[in-house]
C-alpha cells in the first residue's frame, strides 16, 4: 500500500486518536483520494475513512464541498459536512487550473484510490482521464460515481439522489395506492450507491493485493444500486406480466404487515412475513380464534382479506397504550417495533449499549454526536477519530510531509489560488 510512512511528523488536533491503542482499520495503509461533492461520494470516503483509509479530500479553495453548505447549520457550519467529513483530511486545490492539474497527479501517483463523481467527461476535459492517471500509477482503483454511469444515452446528464430514486422504480412503489409517488426524506439513492461502490473498491484492492490484479476503474450509477434493491420486479413483470403498485405500510406478500396506532396515539410496526409469526400476532391481540379462521388460515387467504384483518388488529390496538402492546407482543415473540424519530433513538437503551451514537470532540461544535462505525469487526473494527475538519485544515501536512512541497512552493500555489 502507498501510505507515506515519512509523514511522520507531530499530529494535528484532528489526529490525537491516531496514537491511542485502538487496533488499526482493516484498510489501514490504504491511501484515498477523495474529489467531488455531496452525499454520494461523499458517504464513499467516510465508510472507507471510518475502516482505517488515509482520505484526503481535495475541495475547491473558494467554495469547498457544496456539502458544506447544504442542509441544518449550526452558526454557518454544516452538520451534513461534519458527518460525512469525519476522519477525513481537507486540501483545498483548484484541479481544473494547469498548476492543479500538476498538484492532483502528484497525489493520485502516491495513492492506492482515487474516487471522484464529477459529471462525466470532466476529469477527461482536464486531462486526468483514468488512462492518463493509470499511465501514472499503474495500481490505482478509480470509483467513477455518476448519475447515470460512464456509458449509455444519459451517461452526459446531471444526476442526483432524487432522479435515481424517481427513475430506478422505488417511488412507483413506495406510498400510498390513491396518492401520488412518495419521495425518501432523505438521500437514499446517494447513500445505496455509496455501499455498492465502497464494496466495489473494497473488491478492486483485494483483486489487486491478493490475487496479483491491476488497478482498474469502477463505473457506479445512483441508479442501479436502488434498482438492483426493490425485489425481483423484473421477473415479475417478464414471467407474470404484473407490476406492483403502491400498498401503503402494507406489504404485497405477507399479512398483516402494517403501521397501526395505539391508544395513547402513537405508532407501532407490525410484519408477520411467516405462518408461526401470524399465529403469534393472534394470541398477542387476544384472538387465539382467528388461527381457525379461514379467512386467515395461511398467508394468502390473509391477503386476500387484509382490509378486515387490520380492522382487527387495529380495533385492540385502540384499547392499549403502545407500551403494553409491545410487552404483550414481546411476552408472545410476536415481531413489532415501535415507530421511532431521532429523540427515541437516543433515548433507547438498546441503540445505547451498542455506541449507535457516539459523540466526538469537534472544534467547531465542541462535541457532535454521530452514528457510529458499522459493520462490527472483531479484529479490525473502524474508529471515529475527528468530524468534518475546517476547509484545508491539512493543506500543510499534505503537501508539505507527504509531497514534500517547501515553503515557498507553497506560498506561490496559495499565493495563486491553486490551493
Amino acid at each position: 500500500m502507498s501510505r507515506d510512512a515519512a509523514a511522520d511528523g507531530a499530529p494535528s488536533a484532528d489526529d490525537a486518536a491516531a496514537d491511542d491503542d485502538s487496533p488499526a482499520g482493516p484498510l489501514d495503509g490504504v491511501t484515498v483520494i477523495e474529489a467531488g461533492s455531496m452525499i454520494s461520494i461523499g458517504t464513499v470516503g467516510r465508510l472507507l475513512a471510518d475502516f482505517g483509509a488515509e482520505v484526503i479530500k481535495v475541495e475547491h479553495p473558494e467554495t469547498g464541498d457544496h456539502l458544506r453548505h447544504f442542509g441544518p447549520q449550526k452558526e454557518g457550519v454544516g452538520l451534513w459536512w461534519k458527518y460525512l467529513g469525519r476522519n477525513k483530511r481537507s486540501v483545498t486545490l483548484d484541479i481544473s487550473t494547469e498548476e492543479g492539474k500538476v498538484v492532483f497527479e502528484d497525489l493520485v501517483a502516491e495513492a492506492d484510490a482515487l474516487i471522484e463523481n464529477f459529471r462525466p467527461g470532466t476529469l477527461e476535459r482536464w486531462e486526468l482521464g483514468y488512462d492518463h492517471l493509470s499511465d501514472l500509477n499503474p495500481g490505482l482503483v478509480m470509483l467513477r460515481l455518476s448519475g447515470f454511469g460512464q456509458t449509455g444515452p444519459y451517461s452526459d446528464r446531471p444526476g442526483f439522489g432524487t432522479l435515481a430514486e424517481a427513475m430506478s422504480g422505488f417511488a412507483y412503489l413506495n406510498g400510498y395506492p390513491d396518492r401520488e409517488p412518495l419521495l425518501p426524506p432523505t438521500g437514499l439513492a446517494d447513500g445505496i450507491a455509496a455501499m455498492f461502490s465502497t464494496m466495489a473498491v473494497a473488491f478492486a484492492l483485494y483483486s489487486r493485493d491478493a490475487n496479483g490484479g491491476t488497478g482498474q476503474y469502477i463505473d457506479t450509477s445512483l441508479i442501479e444500486p436502488i434498482f438492483s434493491l426493490i425485489g425481483p420486479q423484473p421477473l415479475r413483470y417478464q414471467q407474470l406480466d404484473e407490476i406492483e403498485e403502491r400498498s401503503g405500510n402494507r406489504s404485497t406478500s405477507s399479512a398483516p404487515r402494517n403501521v397501526y396506532q395505539t391508544g395513547d396515539g402513537r405508532a407501532v410496526a407490525i410484519s408477520a412475513s411467516a405462518q408461526p409469526i401470524a399465529m403469534r400476532v393472534f394470541d398477542a391481540i387476544e384472538r387465539p380464534d382467528l388461527k381457525d379462521d379461514p379467512r386467515f388460515a395461511d398467508n394468502e387467504k390473509r391477503l386476500e382479506n387484509v382490509e378486515e384483518l387490520d380492522a382487527i388488529i387495529q380495533d385492540w390496538m385502540d384499547d392499549h397504550t403502545r407500551e403494553e402492546v409491545i410487552d404483550r407482543f414481546e411476552e408472545h415473540e410476536a415481531t413489532i417495533a415501535p415507530i421511532y424519530n431521532v429523540e427515541d433513538i437516543l433515548a433507547d437503551e438498546h441503540y445505547q449499549a451498542r455506541d449507535a451514537v457516539v459523540e466526538v470532540p469537534d472544534d467547531q461544535l465542541g462535541t457532535g454526536a454521530v452514528q457510529g462505525v458499522v459493520p462490527r469487526l472483531s479484529e479490525t473494527p473502524g474508529d471515529i477519530s475527528h468530524l468534518g475538519p475546517q476547509l484545508g485544515a491539512h493543506n500543510e501536512e499534505v503537501y508539505g510531509e507527504r509531497l514534500s512541497y517547501d515553503d515557498e512552493t507553497l506560498a506561490k500555489l496559495d499565493a495563486e489560488g491553486v490551493i
